[in-house]
Formats: C-alpha cells, sequence, structure tokens
C-alpha cells in the first residue's frame, strides 16, 4: 500500500507539473488508439480507444480503460467514464469530440478515496480541455448500443409503385401529378410545370414535344404515343436551346444511335430494364442468380422461383419479371441466402439491404449520427415567399398545421410560426415574419406522421444555444433516408401532392429514379439514359420535382467496383447509361453547405494543442474497462485478464464487454466494414473528382429535442 501510495502522488505531481500533449500511432496521429502522454518527468500515462456506451441527441457516452507508467514502477490500472458533446463533419467524415465531462474515475487498486477524489479531478481538468478528433468510420464502428436506432424505425408506406419492365432501351418520364401547363409570354409555347423534363406543347399545331439529351420526340397526346423525331419547329428548337442548362447540351446523336422509348407517367412508378433476354448467372455459395445485363439489382431465388427486385431500399418478389405482380417483402422474411451473398459478388451492393449483414448494420449506424453545425444569431437569414396569402392545413392527428403555399417547411404551434431551412430552425410570431434563429424545437413535432409532406422536419434539432450562437444537427430522415425493418430505405414511400397556382412547389419524391444505395457515398439513382434528359433550368422553383433530399451519383458510375461488367461505364444500343446529376446532385452532401451565411462551423473546428514532449507508440490496442472500472488486458489466448480486480481474477470482462463473443465477433464486423469504406471512399472521392461530379444524397443522425 506504502509503495502504491506513493507512486499515486508521484503521479498527482505529473500531472500537476507536467506539460503534456496527445500523440496516436500511425499516419493519421488524430484518429488512431491508444494515444499516449509523455509527461516532463518521463512518465507515460496510455489511453486505450473508448468503448463508446450510447449515444442520445447529439451526447456520447462511454469509458476508457487508462495505464500510467512511473518511470520504471509497475503499472497502474484504472478507467474513466465520460460524456461529450459530437460534432461532425460528414463530408470529410470526421468527428470531432469536445466539451468531454469525466463523470467517474477509477483506480480499483488505489484505497485511498481522497488521493483518488484528487487525482480524479486533476484528471477530469485536463481531459476536459481536449478537442478531440476522430474518423466518424472508427466512432461508429466503436459504438455499443446505439439507443437512437431505437426510436428511429419509420411506419413508412411499403406498397409497390408501378413497376415497368422493359427488355430494350427505355426512359421513364416522371410528371409529378396531373400535368401543368405554363405559357412562356416570350415564345408562346406552352410548358409542363410538374416534372424534370423539357416537355412542352406546340399550340400552333397542338402537338407536345420531349428533348431528352440527343433525341426530339413528338405526340398528340401528353402521356402516350411517343415517337422520335428529327422534324421539331425551330421556335422549340430555339426555345430548349435558351432553356437547357450548359451541362445538358449534347452532339446530335450518331446515325446509327437508338432512340429509347419514352414512357410516361403521372402516379409513383418504376421501371426495370434488362438488355435484350433475361440471362441469369449463379451466385457462388447461394442457391441464388442474378440478372446480369441489368443495371437494376434483380435476383431469383431457385427454391421458390421467385423474382426479388431493390428499389429505395425494399425488396418486392414476383414469380415473373415481365408481368410481374409484386408484393413488398418484409426484410426479415428474405430468403436466407441472401445473408449468404459473397463480399466479391456482382451483387455485393445489396448486402446492405439484408438484415444482419455488417453492411446494413454500418448503414443502421450511420442512421444515429447527426450532421451539426453552430448557427450565428446574427447574421443566419431567412426569407419566406408565399405563393398568395399564407394557406396553412391542419397536420392529421395534430394540432399543428403547414403551409401549402411556399416552398419553405412552415408549420404553426402555439400561435408561433416556424420555419426550417437548410436544417436550421427560424420562429416567428407572425407567418411573414420577420423570422430570427430558434434556440429551441417544439415537442409537437415528433408528432408529425409519415403521411404529411413535412414529416422530414421531424429529423432537425436544437442542441444547444447561447446568446450569440446556436447548436444544430439533423438525422437522414432530413434528406429521405429511414430505418425500416432492420435496414436503411429511401423516402417515406407515400405521395404527396405539390402545390401549384402561380409557382409550382414540390414535395419529396420516393419513386421514379431508381434511388440505389451506394456503400461509398449514400442514395444514388438513375434512370437508365444519359445526361440532357431532365433537370433543364426554366422552372421557376429551383429543385424543379425533386424533394427536400437531393441525390448524388450511385454505384453504377459513382465508383469503379466490377459491378455488372459491361454495364457500369454505359452503353447499351447507343445510349449513355451515366446515372443523372439534375438539379439534386448540384447540392452539397451537407446541408449547411447550402447557407450563404450564417453557418459558423459543421464540425471543422481544431483540437486543443498542448505544447510538449511526444513520442509515437507501437502498443497494442488491446486494453478494455467494464462498467466497474476493472480493466482488462487481452492475453495470447484470446481471452482477457482482470489487470486491476486481482482478488478476483478472470478472463472474460463483464457483460457488454468487447470480450462477449456476439460482441467481439459484430465489433470485427464492423471494423471491417469500415476499414473497406474508408479505402473505398478514397477511391469514390478520386473516381467523383475526375469526372467533376459532386453529390448532394445525405447522411445523418441523432439530436436532442428542445
Amino acid at each position: 500500500m506504502n509503495r502504491l501510495k506513493t507512486l499515486f502522488s508521484l503521479l498527482l505531481i505529473v500531472f500537476h507539473l507536467g506539460n503534456y500533449t496527445i500523440k496516436a500511432q500511425g499516419d493519421e496521429p488524430e484518429l488512431t488508439w491508444p494515444k499516449e502522454i509523455e509527461t516532463s518527468n518521463k512518465s507515460v500515462i496510455t489511453l486505450y480507444q473508448p468503448q463508446l456506451e450510447s449515444f442520445k441527441e447529439n451526447i456520447l457516452e462511454g469509458r476508457m480503460a487508462i495505464t500510467v507508467k512511473l518511470g520504471d514502477k509497475n503499472l497502474i490500472y484504472g478507467a474513466v467514464l465520460f460524456k461529450a458533446m459530437l460534432s461532425t463533419n460528414l463530408d470529410k467524415r470526421t468527428v470531432l469530440i469536445k466539451n468531454m465531462k469525466i463523470e467517474k474515475s477509477y483506480f480499483p487498486d488505489v484505497v485511498d478515496s481522497e488521493m483518488v477524489d484528487e487525482f480524479s479531478k486533476l484528471l477530469s481538468n485536463e481531459m476536459e480541455s481536449w478537442d478531440m478528433h476522430m474518423s466518424l468510420d472508427r466512432l461508429a464502428a466503436s459504438l455499443e448500443e446505439v439507443d437512437n436506432l431505437k426510436k428511429l424505425s419509420d411506419k413508412i408506406n411499403n406498397d409497390p409503385p408501378i413497376i415497368y419492365f422493359r427488355t430494350s432501351p427505355a426512359v421513364l418520364l416522371m410528371i409529378d401529378g396531373k400535368p401543368t401547363f405554363k405559357k412562356d409570354v416570350n415564345s408562346g409555347l406552352e410548358y409542363v410545370v410538374n416534372t424534370n423534363f423539357f416537355l412542352v406543347k406546340d399550340s400552333t399545331n397542338g402537338k407536345y414535344y420531349i428533348k431528352g439529351g440527343p433525341f426530339w420526340y413528338t405526340s398528340d397526346e401528353v402521356t402516350k404515343g411517343w415517337t422520335a423525331t428529327k422534324k421539331v419547329p425551330s421556335n422549340i428548337e430555339k426555345f430548349a436551346k435558351d432553356n437547357l442548362k450548359e451541362k445538358e447540351k449534347e452532339p446530335e446523336a450518331a446515325s446509327n444511335a437508338v432512340a429509347p422509348e419514352i414512357i410516361v407517367e403521372t402516379k409513383p412508378s418504376e421501371l426495370i430494364i434488362v438488355d435484350g433476354k433475361i440471362d441469369y448467372k449463379p451466385i457462388e455459395g447461394t442457391d441464388l442468380l442474378y440478372v446480369s445485363n441489368s443495371e437494376n439489382d434483380i435476383l431469383m431465388d431457385i427454391s421458390s422461383q421467385y423474382h426479388y427486385i431493390l428499389i429505395a431500399g425494399r425488396w418486392y418478389s414476383s414469380k415473373s419479371l415481365e408481368d410481374g405482380d409484386w408484393k413488398f417483402k418484409e426484410p426479415k422474411d428474405l430468403p436466407v441466402d441472401f445473408k449468404n451473398i459473397p463480399k466479391d459478388s456482382e451483387m455485393e451492393s445489396v448486402r446492405v439491404s439484408v438484415p444482419g449483414t455488417p453492411e446494413a448494420e454500418t448503414a443502421l449506424l450511420e442512421q444515429s449520427i447527426p450532421q451539426t453545425a453552430t448557427i450565428d444569431r446574427k447574421t443566419a437569414k431567412v426569407e419566406v415567399k408565399y405563393d398568395g396569402d399564407p394557406e396553412f392545413k391542419i397536420i392529421e392527428g395534430t394540432e399543428m398545421s403547414y403551409a401549402k403555399n411556399t416552398d419553405k417547411s412552415v408549420l404553426l404551434i402555439n400561435k408561433m410560426y416556424y420555419c426550417v431551412e437548410d436544417a436550421v430552425w427560424f420562429v416567428s410570431d407572425k407567418s411573414t415574419g420577420p423570422w430570427k434563429v430558434s434556440d429551441s424545437r417544439p415537442d409537437e413535432i415528433d408528432q408529425i406522421p409519415p403521411e404529411s409532406p413535412v414529416y422530414n422536419v421531424k429529423y432537425t434539432y436544437v442542441y444547444d444555444s447561447t446568446p450569440e450562437e446556436v447548436e444544430v444537427g439533423y438525422l437522414p430522415g432530413y434528406t429521405n433516408s429511414y430505418v425500416y425493418g432492420g435496414t436503411v430505405v429511401y423516402g417515406t414511400g407515400y405521395y404527396y401532392n405539390p402545390w401549384y397556382r402561380n409557382y409550382y412547389y414540390p414535395r419529396p419524391i420516393t419513386w421514379g429514379f431508381g434511388v440505389h444505395w451506394n456503400p461509398y457515398g449514400g442514395w444514388g439513382f438513375s434512370v437508365g439514359i444519359g445526361v440532357g434528359w431532365m433537370g433543364w433550368g426554366f422552372h421557376p422553383y429551383g429543385r424543379a420535382a425533386w424533394g427536400a433530399a437531393g441525390y448524388r451519383m450511385g454505384y453504377r458510375h459513382g465508383y469503379n467496383h466490377g459491378r455488372h461488367d459491361g454495364y457500369n461505364r454505359g452503353g447499351r444500343n447507343g445510349t449513355n447509361r451515366n446515372n443523372l446529376a439534375g438539379n439534386g446532385s448540384n447540392r452539397n452532401r451537407n446541408v449547411y453547405n447550402n447557407r450563404k451565411s450564417g453557418v459558423k462551423n459543421t464540425g471543422n473546428r481544431t483540437g486543443k494543442n498542448i505544447n510538449s514532449k511526444t513520442r509515437p507508440t507501437n502498443k497494442a490496442n488491446n486494453m478494455y474497462s467494464d462498467r466497474s472500472g476493472n480493466v482488462y488486458q487481452r492475453n495470447q489466448s484470446g481471452g482477457f485478464d482482470n489487470k486491476t480486480n486481482r482478488q478476483k481474477p478472470s478472463s472474460t470482462p463483464q457483460q457488454r464487454n468487447p470480450s462477449s463473443s456476439n460482441r467481439s465477433s459484430q465489433q470485427q464486423n464492423l471494423n471491417r466494414s469500415y476499414q473497406n469504406r474508408s479505402s473505398g471512399t478514397q477511391n469514390y472521392n478520386r473516381a467523383r473528382s475526375s469526372s467533376a461530379m459532386r453529390g448532394g444524397g445525405m447522411r445523418g443522425g441523432g439530436g436532442r429535442r428542445r
């Protein structure tokens, strides 16, 4: 005891007098563990990777094993329980753990309570001054429990849309409800407002025209009868030239190019395309086949002879592809072999939509991690314009109302008006403003049902505030990404009627754009044809028919991963199979970056530097602590030795410690998944940079309701 007391006294002196900094192992010093502190008297304090027990709102809770080596003396083992605030930068995939509060310190081998309290206080003072940077991937892989996910499962609509099947080039042209025409005063032409596609009417001959890529089409009816044509009235050609965006202008079609079929639809729909006769190929190690000559995700279970297609993260099954009577398949009821699809398979990407796979677990974890920002009260502004006088509609099942005739999310709650723009809350006592940044989020927001077009604001939060700043964040639900049945899905599945009187204001959309999950980039989309087909710039509302979410490049061109060889680079009968970079994909992944002013930072603040002598460490990251403060070290046989409670030796830490076989297995899978993702993200970013394409699909996480 005297020896321990002497060592501990020395340690107090070291912490009291010695300056130090944190140094990590490897090329990424801020992102690796363990971290080592070398003090002024050559003593070494080692902190091992935190075990993150829970993540609620933007608050992390966890524990951390530490060891102290005073000169050539024996090691002292201890642990700390902590809380910290999380600030994230999803673009750079980093997090800043700040405002760390040490809840309790444990040194089981030291029985002098006053000395432990004094040391704990000094340790807290030091650790609470740290701003620790960490890889977002490592953080997610370290989470032991994500309490948020228990509350995130959404009661969404999984009814299948209309599903078209084609074996030759085709384009699904979506109109957001009944076609709404508006006359251009300069040309005299009428154009369809509620679509992203270039669709106009020539009032002189009553014909309709579509411009898509290098092709022109004409019809006597707006929703059917479309045929390719090279005879286009000069005034319509000029109208297209003047209004199509520069990036969408393409050279004329080659003489042998085949114009794809046009399918015009006003109801929620999807298009499945196979290039000619269906070509089934086996998936090694399973009783599954996949359709190799399609960019769509199509599987067949040999034993049942059912086909499965994956759309917007949802599985639908049918005996036949051609005349499919598609039914939604609950994720838990998928064939067992879906989990056995190899990671190097052509169909690897669908594993994220199979409950229980490491890929699905990874996606679920990311649903709980927020994109955060600090908003400056003085400079953050919002302008709300209405199409006429403000018109509000009751949100069914609540006492709240939302504004129908504006492109902003404006809600009336308890006689106050709230506006959510780019995941920032504003408040006013009038529907027309003036608006100021709100330092609270009404609790009633949690009552908004998914049937409401403003459902996505439920996933925006206010964490904290000062007289100058407000800390905010948003869940991925704000950008149309939801949890269902142990998987991540896109969109609520509900159709929301848009607003149109003098202006067209669309609502979030689930179907019609082939939305799929890219493991390196989140949600992407493709409609099976090249740039130039959509996103034309004549609409009065900049986002056209896209919802609040925006889109980003998807896997078929977002990264080169051997996916459906021959299809991931395009080329079918002369058509270009690029994913489309429409209005949504021009939006930055971080919606706070859309704001021209008012955002002070989005997790970019630099951690504190404390000048001192440091050194890298080659120590193994093999120390863990349990909730009682005992410290365990992995031994050569793979078990754990209790390094603190020596009077009760144990080779197995308490329940929920990483030694648990299930947790250990899951953790290893998650770590492998994130290691793969980290590598893939670099490849994806390089590919994205080389093709000059930027994404807009979002990831996010939790928040504290105020």
